[in-house]
């Protein structure tokens, strides 16, 4: 499709409009938008859900989640006028499809947009059916672009099932798979980093990188929502979408071009070069845990399988940590560590590129040369750092060395612009059109191929989770997984 200009006309229409997403993530995202003057004079927000708002209920609500989750410095009350005034609410069930209707006769009050995003932040179950009655109603043309969020599915087949009920009435090309991991300004500069500078890319294989971690720990544990993460765990909700995401961005050979089939061609090859794992193989290179009652800032807090609405004797993994593999050119040998889990001490996504040690030191025996590493921080802070050798100063006999860092972190000068919030970028670039930070189906698809065998040799394996006291970095498993290739886990300050 076409790129479409900042300012084009564009109906944006939330179903799950009065959920969690929409008044922490969405709304505020299309508020910051507006206010950096990205929405056209006629674009208008249109929340769907079952629950019977009203136009002003629905305002009252999307303001008590401005005021809680936009910050302060950010603030404009004839910003928030304008958008107040692009709002209004459909009380829509996916289980009835003459309620529809209502949204058809919302969106014909104003026919200047051709355009309409259909963001579906709901349960993945519902994607197909409001799919299919969007298009009976007439609400579908080629215009019509449709956002899903994930998880899709929680297996390759039941992926499927979902992907061919949307595919049924939306070209692939409009359809935005997002994963907000994606938005995040780092992750871009990433691509920066490694395809805008000479200095990266010619070192960046199996010749001179020794390994990569990347690594999404959270504090929290399932908050109130236990029934939905016991049915899904932390593969499912981690591993095979963000952080196979980030992989593919390490790992990804040089694509011809940023356009979107270019990138995406080559995150596919590295999704299908992943080496698929057996029984055997899922026991060694994989360790799944649940947290136990432990302590997390100074509180107590309970076991997984005592939060509320818990059960006892569950196998659903909290934590999961993995050696992958992926068997091409530039990465045969390298092993890639994933780990992800809740109740952990502190709260990060970053992701480590740990180059090898120099092949020989003329330096003093002593002197603890360290290879040289390159740390992604993704959250809570955004930074890149790049850790190097030096000289420690002195006049002493012989030449000592120190590690220091150089921060790749914008400078003072241009830190002081804003970073727009991932989703802000995210739900700009459906309104343009352009699909490029999107997950297309194949690659969602190739990252169940290989999840699924991991899931695969968990349900043939006797063995329940290991179990690691919240508050702490996970069972002693985890870290025997990278000490059996002589390696240690990045220890994040």
């Amino acid at each position: 499709m076409e790129h479409l200009t900042a300012k084009y006309p564009c109906n944006v229409v939330i179903f799950g409009g009065n959920g969690d997403l929409a008044i922490r993530k969405l709304l505020p995202a299309l508020y910051n938008l507006d206010r950096a003057g990205y929405l056209c004079e006629n674009t208008r927000v249109i929340g769907a859900s079952r629950t019977d708002l009203g136009r002003d209920g629905y305002i009252d609500l999307v303001k008590q989640g401005m005021d809680e989750f936009i910050d302060r410095d950010e603030w404009d009350e004839a910003v928030w006028d304008r958008f107040a005034a692009r709002l209004s609410y459909v009380a829509v069930n996916a289980r009835e499809p003459e309620t529809f209707q209502l949204l058809a006769d919302e969106l014909d009050k104003d026919f200047s947009c051709q355009d309409t995003v259909y963001y579906l932040s709901t349960a993945p179950d519902f994607f197909g059916e409001i799919s299919r009655h969007l298009n009976a109603t007439g609400l579908v043309n080629d215009h019509s672009r449709v956002v899903l969020e994930k998880p899709i599915g929680k297996s390759l087949e039941s992926s499927k099932v979902i992907n061919d009920a949307v595919s049924e009435v939306f070209a692939e090309d409009n359809i935005y798979r997002i994963d907000h991991y994606l938005g995040k300004e780092t992750v871009q500069n990433l691509l920066a980093v490694r395809f805008a500078n000479a200095l990266f890319e010619p070192v960046w294989t199996n010749a001179h990188i020794d390994n990569v971690q990347i690594t999404v720990a959270e504090t929290v544990g399932v908050e109130g929502r236990w029934g939905y993460y016991d049915d899904s765990g932390a593969l499912r909700d981690m591993i095979q979408n963000h952080l196979l995401q980030l992989l593919c961005l390490v790992a990804m050979g040089v694509p011809v071009s940023l356009d979107t089939d270019a990138v995406r061609a080559e995150k596919i090859k590295v999704l299908k070069s992943l080496k698929k794992m057996d029984i055997e193989q899922v026991r060694r290179n994989t360790v799944r845990a649940q947290y136990a009652a432990g302590t997390i800032g100074g509180q107590q807090v309970p076991g997984y399988q005592e939060e509320e609405g818990g059960k006892p004797n569950s196998q659903t993994e909290t934590f999961v940590a993995i050696r992958a593999d992926i068997h091409n050119w530039r990465w045969r040998g390298v092993p890639f560590y994933l780990r992800t889990g809740k109740r952990l001490p502190s709260r990060y996504s970053e992701i480590v590129i740990q180059f090898k040690d120099v092949p020989h030191s003329i330096f003093p025996h002593g002197s603890n040369l360290s290879g040289n590493k390159l740390v992604i921080r993704l959250q809570p802070e955004e930074s890149i750092q790049l850790f190097m050798m030096n000289k420690l100063p002195g006049l002493g006999e012989g030449m000592q060395m120190t590690p220091v860092t150089l921060n790749l972190t914008m400078p003072d000068h241009i830190a002081d612009v804003r970073v727009p919030e991932a989703y802000e970028r995210l739900i700009l670039d459906v309104i343009r059109g352009n699909s490029t930070l999107f997950v297309h189906r194949d690659e969602v698809e190739a990252a169940w191929v290989w999840a699924d065998a991991i899931l695969d040799g968990w349900r043939q394996s006797t063995v329940a989770p290991h179990a690691y006291p919240s508050g702490s970095w996970g069972p002693q498993a985890a870290f025997e997984l990278v000490a059996r290739d002589g390696r240690s886990w990045h220890e994040s300050s």
